[in-house]
């Protein structure tokens, strides 16, 4: 916003991509990544993405099935921000996060959650504490383990599977879950 505020929209991790609207043949992005967790990512070249996009075949079909995919996460997370409680939100949230990071751990302070989800700082940390307490996660200095993802799926809303569900329908052939926490690429990717 001009006053410089922002808001999660979407969350992209080791199932996804940033600058997609590049490889349409767009000059610039309309929003920004912000980059909250370590670990590793590889880089293309936006001409070399162009022309493997224009040529059928898996990598397309593996982009316009992550676009529909993202398409679905960030219409659910405007829907889940609008509608469902702060601790519901922050379940949809960690789930979504967690999903697309290996291992139990997720790096966010309160204050990045807060201006993820659009609510007051103070809110998450009641909310996280909630959760802690009934033994979800365990949350110190930036840092959420995930101790009951099941437990947390269960204080969640509808949304994260709605989301859940679209990837497992369009990325499902080419991506192959592990565990909820971890994704391995198949070898025709």
């Amino acid at each position: 916003m001009e006053n410089g505020s922002t808001t999660q929209v979407g969350v992209v991790g080791n199932k996804g991509l940033v600058g997609c609207s590049i490889i349409w043949g767009g000059h610039s992005a309309a929003w920004q990544a912000i980059v909250h967790s370590k670990g590793d990512a590889v880089r293309i070249k936006a001409g070399d993405a162009q022309a493997a996009f224009k040529r059928p075949g898996v990598f397309q079909d593996v982009l316009l099935g992550y676009m529909q995919a993202i398409l679905t996460q960030v219409s659910q997370i405007a829907i889940c921000n609008r509608l469902h409680k702060i601790d519901q939100q922050l379940c949809c949230w960690l789930l979504i996060n967690h999903d697309q990071m290996p291992g139990k751990e997720l790096f966010a302070t309160q204050a990045l959650m807060a201006n993820m989800i659009g609510v007051r700082r103070e809110s998450i940390t009641q909310a996280a504490g909630h959760l802690q307490q009934q033994g979800f996660i365990k949350f110190a200095r930036g840092t959420i383990t995930i101790l009951d993802r099941k437990g947390i799926e269960s204080a969640c809303c509808q949304c994260y599977q709605v989301v859940a569900t679209e990837y497992d329908r369009v990325l499902g052939k080419y991506i192959k879950r592990i565990t909820p926490q971890t994704h391995a690429i198949k070898p025709q990717f």
